[in-house]
């Protein structure tokens, strides 16, 4: 939505923003008048800046954190270029840092693989209706971001743009946004770690405002993948409801995260808990997010006695039941990832307690998390 925003020339008031570092990284590059914008870890803002300074003129020079300098963004910069757009890069080839030159861009029709980020499509969407002749694209192979690509065209259309998402074809025709003062709901990726809190404390129950179960996010699966768990949501104006009971696990669990790769350490991590053996499928990007998720996973659940396996490229991870010598005081690391943090910190539930390295991590997406769970009765300490 700022992106939108932006894009609208618009200063309309947008409520209920995260007060994230991701947001509140996107909002300086987007308000700062300086020519160099520094994203920090913030993936999400350097794909959608990428393409929204690509045809806002002027030169920007676009970095972010070290591990930002390792994550691929080729395929939307050289999607960007076929478009017209004027990015080179300072560094490694195929990532960040970029040089872009804003200038009008033509637009027109494009081929992408289906199976890259939903980032890059999404940053090429919202851009798609100031393009000279709009923008057409084409997904091959694999769609592997429909959840989220269905999210950015819903939002697109709520702000005016006639945006449409047949499954393999998004047509975007030349036009205008159009922003009325929003409301941007909580985030279920972050509400996740409440629902693992409450699987893995039977008879517990957590109010979550701002949540709906018509929602557009793709995490939303979460609520139906904890019923299965004994998790209960109930959803009414003030938002979603949690009730956990004494309900039979499942003797195993499959599932393709095809459309909700984020839940995948809060999946993890709850079911080795609740000692339910799991293959997981739909997980190849893990192994470039803030960190190889699934190696990290493999390594921080090994600590605690889990022993995973995995596809070499990521295609699934699994845990059959085998187990390993646990450590005595395991220490979690979270590698910069904000997401391993949150997920592992309920492990204090069947283990007593749990040591997390760089526990400021969540201030990415979740900085209230230590402290609401405080609030919950959880008591967290600093280790000097």
């Amino acid at each position: 939505m700022l992106v939108i925003r932006s894009l609208a020339n618009s200063r309309v008031q947008l409520d209920h923003l995260s007060d994230s570092d991701d947001t509140k990284n996107l909002i300086k590059a987007l308000e700062d008048p300086s020519s160099v914008k520094d994203v920090g870890h913030a993936g999400t803002a350097m794909r959608f800046l990428t393409a929204l300074f690509s045809i806002r003129p002027g030169e920007v020079v676009l970095t972010g954190s070290a591990r930002m300098k390792e994550r691929p963004i080729g395929p939307l910069v050289e999607a960007l270029r076929e478009l017209g757009g004027e990015i080179e890069y300072l560094e490694r080839e195929g990532c960040p840092p970029l040089r872009i030159c804003g200038k009008p861009i033509t637009g027109g029709s494009i081929h992408v693989e289906g199976g890259i980020s939903s980032q890059f499509i999404s940053a090429l969407m919202m851009i798609g209706p100031l393009l000279k002749e709009g923008l057409s694209i084409s997904l091959s192979g694999s769609v592997v971001s429909g959840s989220y690509i269905g999210m950015t065209v819903a939002l697109m259309n709520q702000c005016g743009v006639a945006a449409t998402f047949d499954g393999r074809q998004i047509v975007i025709p030349r036009q205008s946004y159009r922003v009325e003062r929003f409301a941007v709901e909580s985030d279920w990726s972050g509400a996740s770690y409440w629902y693992q809190v409450a699987a893995l404390l039977p008879g517990s129950k957590i109010l979550l405002p701002n949540l709906t179960g018509n929602s557009l996010q793709g995490d939303a699966v979460v609520a139906g993948l904890f019923e299965e768990l004994g998790v209960v949501s109930t959803f009414s104006r003030e938002g979603v409801t949690l009730n956990s009971g004494s309900n039979p696990k499942p003797a195993h669990m499959e599932y393709d995260f095809t459309g909700c790769p984020d839940l995948v350490q809060t999946m993890a991590v709850t079911l080795c808990a609740m000692d339910v053996p799991f293959r997981f499928t739909g997980t190849r990007t893990l192994r470039i997010k803030e960190t190889d998720r699934i190696a990290a996973l493999e390594k921080e659940l090994g600590k605690a006695g889990f022993q995973l396996e995995s596809e070499p490229g990521g295609a699934w991870i699994a845990w059959e039941g085998i187990r390993c010598k646990c450590e005595s005081d395991p220490v979690i690391q979270t590698y910069h990832d904000h997401r391993m943090a949150m997920a592992f910190a309920p492990l204090a539930i069947p283990m007593g307690h749990i040591t997390i390295e760089d526990p400021l991590v969540v201030t990415k997406s979740y900085p209230g998390f230590w402290k609401e769970l405080g609030r919950a009765g959880f008591r967290t300490n600093p280790v000097r």
